[in-house]
């Protein structure tokens, strides 16, 4: 494994993650783009799960839910979050943390209208993790709207739409065998400047 140093870094984290994230495309991952997303209630109770990460840039990193679904509620209720991302062929991982919001429903639409018909169909039948009697009540509840909406536009569901992750710290972990990991913490002092420390593995 290489080791990783302050000076290799792009003082820049979305910087630094655009060139991570295009390493981890090219090195055979088959899912580069995994983001575990962390959320809590306002009690404090986490939950965990895998999403997409759909696209990133300069304003955070966005992925796209039911907004009633366990995660839409919980960002709801609270805003804060964290995320990671594993890549276990160069032994590296990101973690994120900071603050989740809707993006404009324009850009949830124009999102919407690049996934398969399949896919807005099942976006638009299924009230996410909401309980079901069976497989079969899922799968005939897909085929009315599917048949709803033949010949036409699927409409983007009301409660459906992207989120956008904008942190305010990055961890940027490299393995090591020895298990002396490298680890570097971006905090975000101001809208353009962050402070880089590196962490005890």
């Amino acid at each position: 494994m290489e080791d990783l140093d302050e000076s290799d870094l792009d003082p820049d984290p979305f910087g630094q993650f655009a060139r991570w994230f295009a390493e981890a495309q090219a090195s055979g991952n088959l899912q580069p783009d995994a983001l575990a997303l962390a959320t809590a209630t306002p009690e404090g109770r986490p939950s965990l799960r895998l999403v997409l990460l759909k696209e990133f840039d300069a304003r955070g990193f966005v992925f796209y839910t039911n907004y009633g679904s366990q995660k839409g509620r919980e960002l709801e209720a609270n805003p804060l979050a964290a995320a990671a991302l594993y890549w276990p062929e160069l032994h590296r991982q990101v973690r994120i943390s900071g603050r989740a919001q809707r993006l404009p429903r324009e850009e949830s639409e124009r999102y919407f209208r690049t996934r398969p018909r399949d896919a807005q169909i099942s976006a638009l039948a299924s009230r996410q993790s909401r309980p079901i009697e069976s497989r079969e009540a899922l799968e005939r509840q897909f085929e009315r709207t599917a048949t709803r909406h033949a010949g036409t536009d699927v409409p983007l569901p009301e409660e459906w739409g992207g989120l956008r992750l904008s942190p305010d710290t990055f961890e940027f972990w490299q393995g090591q065998p020895s298990r002396l990991h490298d680890r570097f913490r971006y905090v975000r002092q101001t809208a353009e400047t962050w402070r880089i420390e590196r962490l005890q593995p």
